[in-house]
């Protein structure tokens, strides 16, 4: 879909480097520039998963020379992709004015937590604490209990990596119109706050509250995780009422009066009580058999190595393995294409050779 396009990332790291390689599977000319001599830590895989489907180069950005292939490279870019603190590229003397001059449609993009201004713009964080200050892990537990949210999840893929996708995207349509690049300031906490419209969109029918607990999706029995005999976990989210029914039919509830209100945050907890202990009798194996083909609403939550088992995951191709390596397929897919398939990762700066010929420096 992306073919034709060339995008340079300077390495960097999480969700700067996802971005470069979900554009990379989407078939763009992915060149990565590698630290020259920067190498893996002891024990590191040769290559990293990440730089599938890109080209590698390796170089110093305070040597004259290997800038100025960096300038060059620039210069026959459709795009530009950088994770560092706001100054440090203008710093190196690659900053978006530089690479304008250069190349007035290049699409600059521009990966931070904090986004390229304000008061923390200068400040250190990580996903936890993106998501925490901008709302998007308040809801991310059962209340009482502290807000936990999967590692990179909603911060630095939610809300940094995509983001970033999207603005670069709709740069290069634009520049592909007008010849005029622009600069995208992808900042995870932007990014992971514009997530939750979709939460912040019930509060107008009553459905979200500012207390954790008593919101739609983040209360009820019906939409939360609960632990099996076996050690292992169910997840239940039968929002709607149909659903539900069909929830509680399976599970010989139908007409138990504990059960008929769905909607009644002070029952929630009476509620979640005995569903906890009836998921508790049994292990993880009896729920999915007992829920298998239903519209119940109801999975179970398996690890990547088992998820790649379940028929579903297995028929779609989802889970692959590379060389030792369990990783995602490409998503998303196009019709009349074929099932995406990732293209390997080059070691650190794999390609310098041919990407300097290619610049008439080989």
């Amino acid at each position: 879909m992306l073919d034709g396009i060339r995008i340079i990332e300077i390495e960097g790291l999480g969700p700067g480097p996802f971005a470069a390689m979900m554009l990379a599977d989407l078939g763009a000319d992915v060149i990565v520039v590698h630290r020259k001599g920067g190498g893996s830590a002891p024990g590191a895989p040769a290559r990293n998963l990440l730089d599938r489907g890109k080209r590698a180069i390796a170089l110093d950005l305070k040597d004259p020379g290997d800038l100025d292939v960096v300038k060059r490279l620039i210069a026959r870019a459709d795009g530009l992709i950088e994770g560092f603190r706001p100054g440090v590229m203008e710093r190196l003397g690659l900053g978006p004015e530089a690479a304008h001059a250069l190349n007035p449609a290049l699409v600059y993009g521009r990966m931070t937590g904090w986004g390229q201004d304000g008061p923390r713009s200068q400040q250190a964080g990580h996903d936890l604490n993106y998501v925490a200050l901008s709302g998007a892990l308040w809801y991310a537990s059962p209340p009482g209990q502290p807000p936990f949210t999967p590692p990179t999840m909603a911060g630095d893929i939610g809300g940094g990596a995509l983001y970033l996708v999207a603005g670069m995207l709709a740069g290069i349509i634009r520049a592909g119109r007008t010849g005029q690049g622009t600069v995208v300031d992808a900042a995870i906490v932007d990014g992971s706050a514009h997530m939750m419209n979709l939460l912040m969109s019930l509060g107008a029918a009553g459905g979200l509250s500012m207390t954790r607990g008593q919101s739609l999706l983040d209360g009820p029995h019906w939409s939360r995780c609960y632990p099996c005999a076996d050690g292992q976990f169910i997840s239940v989210q039968s929002l709607e009422a149909k659903f539900y029914a069909i929830f509680l039919q399976k599970l010989g509830l139908s007409d138990d009066p504990d059960f008929a209100a769905q909607f009644e945050p002070a029952r929630w907890p009476a509620q979640t009580e005995r569903l906890a202990a009836i998921f508790a009798s049994q292990p993880q194996a009896h729920w999915v058999a007992l829920f298998d083909g239903s519209d119940a609403c109801v999975a179970p939550v398996n690890p990547p190595d088992r998820a790649a088992q379940d028929a579903h995951i297995a028929a779609r191709g989802i889970w692959q393995q590379d060389g030792g390596m369990m990783q995602a397929a490409p998503a998303p897919r196009f019709d009349g294409q074929a099932p995406p398939r990732a293209r390997a990762a080059p070691t650190r700066g794999q390609d310098t050779d041919a990407i300097l010929a290619e610049l008439g420096k080989g």
